[in-house]
């Protein structure tokens, strides 16, 4: 039986090269609400993935976000198991997304990548998650959350791998 709250394997990791030295780009900032990004999700690499694993969820979330339960930039379900990346600007272009990906919807209220936005002078992190699932898709609604998401994996989760990187403007 998987444990609801499996820890990040030694093996199972991800990274973004867009993200390589710890720092969220530019790039990846919002261009909205004053902001000076271009709004571009970042590429997400994940490598050494369990072998059980049939489908992936992938998470951009700031747990530093003055709202009291932090902030979902981006969520992915129903990644097909084969996959091992998400492109650049897959956020904002389904058409970059592997086949049968789904966007839920993120603290915007919408699907797709919303780039952080830290107040001036703040330095927020921000934690990419890769979750490894033992189906190949979770049924989902959608108005499906990333909370419900979460929920939804529970009991399929196979593997996790996280990496924090920050972003201040």
């Amino acid at each position: 039986m998987n444990s609801p709250h499996p820890t990040p394997s030694a093996r199972f990791r991800v990274n973004s090269p867009d993200m390589a030295d710890g720092r969220v780009a530019r790039a990846q900032f919002a261009n909205i609400m004053g902001g000076d990004g271009d709004n571009l999700s970042p590429q997400i690499e994940w490598h050494d993935a369990p072998a059980d694993a049939k489908s992936f969820i992938v998470t951009l979330y700031d747990p530093d976000a003055p709202t009291g339960s932090g902030w979902w930039h981006w969520a992915v379900a129903n990644i097909p198991g084969t996959a091992r990346a998400l492109a650049r600007g897959a956020g904002t272009d389904e058409a970059l997304l592997p086949e049968g990906a789904l966007q839920v919807n993120t603290d915007m209220g919408v699907p797709g990548y919303g780039g952080p936005l830290p107040p001036p002078g703040e330095t927020h992190r921000y934690v990419v998650t890769v979750t490894a699932l033992d189906v190949p898709r979770l049924e989902l609604p959608p108005t499906a959350t990333p909370a419900l998401l979460a929920f939804m994996a529970l009991g399929h989760t196979v593997g996790k791998a996280c990496f924090t990187a920050q972003g201040s403007r």
